[in-house]
């Protein structure tokens, strides 16, 4: 695939569509795209590869828009194998190409390539460092942590296009749902960037000082326009780890149903008490990554599990070790346990969540004894009424 972004620059990158489990652990039914992009002036910049499944394809869209051109410059903006896998190709290809990256990237390329890029082909750049093509001059920014410590972004002045690496991406393939970013892109963004969110907060910051027309990530469609600005709406909420949306997620994880059954019931009970949005997932069979996206969404939260071996069900555990690697913080939670002789979930949900950020444990705690009973709507119409 290539395609016209501007008058001098081009895509290149590829879709993946049957990449269904990205970095081995989230899932992606539509696939993904590994974004390139190639700027023809008087010198010629490739703005990263692909992915080592796509090299092929990439480099027959590289070949198709140089039309015999030489570039003079590889940019690497993110090492991460999924977009860096193909340096050691282009560089065998292009013997006079230089490879332009952050020190960081510097110092950690012979991770992944040992010896076979010369270290004398490598410029290493540094915050507010330019690289004139011709017309086009590009602008180096820093972004340490978004979400490994060698990543940069670069500003393209003449265009006024920011490459923002990792930053603004989705999950899904270059064209699927583009009009309906947002949902994608927030699960990509609390499950890779989530637990980064000062440095994207700096990042945003350095961004704002730019006259931004087109948002170019590693990952899905070019932001532009009034797409672009709600982008960044929504990164300046995420990264503050505010809340997004009013209402309250539910998280369970049932054994044998009597759990998720109380779930489904203070469904009912939180919107017939006006709660204007109501969330639940189930951890067990549900998508984890979406739960944690929804967690980050909401401001409050309720937290159901069976209690298991004298602590939590495993898959509730899961979740909220997910949870405290990715930073959340500046929440309200409520608990409710179940067990039938020796319940101990809520202890153990109460310590994981005690040891985050900001995040305040709603009275009461709810104990189920097996089967939810009539005695036991009071006490969930209390917590409901608690976390409202």
């Amino acid at each position: 695939m290539n395609k016209n972004i501007t008058a001098d620059l081009r895509y290149i990158g590829v879709d993946d569509p049957e990449q269904h489990l990205f970095e081995s652990q989230y899932v992606t039914p539509d696939g993904m795209c590994y974004n390139s992009y190639v700027i023809l002036d008087e010198k010629v910049a490739v703005m990263d590869t692909s992915d080592a499944r796509t090299m092929d394809t990439w480099k027959a869209n590289l070949a198709q828009v140089l039309q015999g051109r030489t570039p003079d410059y590889l940019i690497v903006h993110h090492l991460e194998p999924d977009h860096a896998s193909g340096i050691a190709q282009v560089a065998a290809l292009y013997p006079e190409m230089k490879i332009v990256c952050s020190a960081k990237a510097k110092q950690m390329m012979p991770q992944f390539f040992e010896d076979s890029i010369q270290e004398n082909r490598v410029l290493a750049v540094k915050e507010g460092d330019a690289l004139s093509l011709g017309r086009h001059t590009l602008q180096f920014i820093m972004a340490p942590m978004v979400h490994w410590p060698e990543v940069m972004v670069s500003y393209d002045v003449a265009d006024r296009v920011l490459f923002s690496a990792d930053g603004f991406g989705k999950f899904g393939v270059y064209d699927a749902d583009a009009d309906d970013w947002a949902c994608e892109a927030r699960r990509y963004y609390f499950n890779i960037c989530g637990k980064y969110g000062q440095p994207v907060s700096t990042l945003l910051k350095k961004a704002a000082a730019l006259d931004i027309q087109k948002i170019l990530p590693l990952h899905g469609p070019v932001l532009e326009g009034e797409q672009l600005a709600e982008a960044v709406r929504l990164y300046t909420i995420w990264s503050a780890y505010e809340v997004e949306t009013e209402g309250v997620f539910i998280a369970h994880a049932s054994i044998h149903g009597n759990t998720a059954a109380a779930a489904e019931r203070l469904v009912e009970i939180l919107k017939a008490k006006g709660c204007p949005k109501v969330a639940i997932s189930d951890l067990c069979r549900d998508d984890l990554g979406e739960a944690i996206e929804d967690a980050f969404r909401y401001g409050k939260m309720i937290c159901l599990a069976s209690s298991y071996d004298a602590g939590v069900f495993p898959p509730m555990y899961d979740f909220l070790h997910h949870l405290e690697i990715k930073a959340y913080q500046k929440r309200r939670v409520g608990l409710v346990e179940n067990g039938s002789w020796a319940p101990s979930a809520a202890k153990t949900m109460r310590a994981m969540l005690e040891g985050m950020k900001q995040v305040e444990i709603i009275e009461p705690v709810v104990t189920l004894r097996g089967k939810m009973k009539e005695a036991d709507l009071p006490l969930l119409e209390a917590l409901a009424e608690a976390i409202l």
